[in-house]
């Protein structure tokens, strides 16, 4: 158990029967009344993030979550296969427990989030930026813009749209933060 003393931005404690991480905190001393915390959480299992607020020492049960290191394998219908890059074990997640399937190359190195009391896979992560191959977008024509971050879609080798610069051709290998399915930069050969 620890108390809202504890709190720290990534910690993951379990709330109303869910599991949480929390984004953001703030303690809060009014001149009247109790001291709180302000909270904004964000949930393992849907991904939506609400606020709740927490009185000054209220004790919280903390989760235990491991982040396991994992190989992109291939997908077929029971979903996405991985490899334990230490055992060599093998799991198939299903695709709704995967943010950004579509982004996925194979042999990418992932981190399966783990409960590590009950042993279930929460989601899987990938690393904040991928490398892809861009295969097929309309070229871009000079001086075809009246503002200087004019963007257009992009495919890429794993079948995902992404928006990027009007410079970029087919065959440019680009960065996609995969955070918010973002164009980062160009990647040099």
């Amino acid at each position: 158990m620890a108390s809202t003393s504890d709190f720290k931005n990534g910690l993951c404690i379990e709330h109303n029967n869910d599991l949480y991480t929390i984004v953001q905190f703030q303690h809060v001393k009014p001149g009247k009344g109790p001291a709180f915390v302000r909270t904004k959480l964000k949930s393992l299992n849907t991904g939506k993030v609400i606020e709740n607020t927490f009185n000054a020492g209220v004790k919280i049960k903390l989760a235990r979550i491991e982040h396991r290191p994992h190989q992109y394998l291939y997908k077929d219908d029971l979903g996405y296969h991985f490899m334990h890059q230490e055992t060599f074990e093998q799991t198939s997640v299903p695709e709704d427990m995967i943010p950004n399937a579509d982004l996925f190359k194979d042999g990418m190195e992932v981190s399966l989030i783990v409960h590590a009391d009950t042993e279930t896979i929460i989601s899987v992560e990938l690393s904040p930026f991928v490398e892809l191959k861009i295969t097929y977008t309309e070229p871009g024509i000079k001086g075809d813009t009246s503002s200087s971050n004019s963007l257009k879609p992009a495919t890429v080798e794993t079948g995902a749209t992404i928006y990027v610069p009007l410079f970029i051709n087919v065959d440019d290998v680009i960065k996609v933060d995969t955070r918010d399915r973002s164009y980062s930069e160009r990647v040099k050969k």
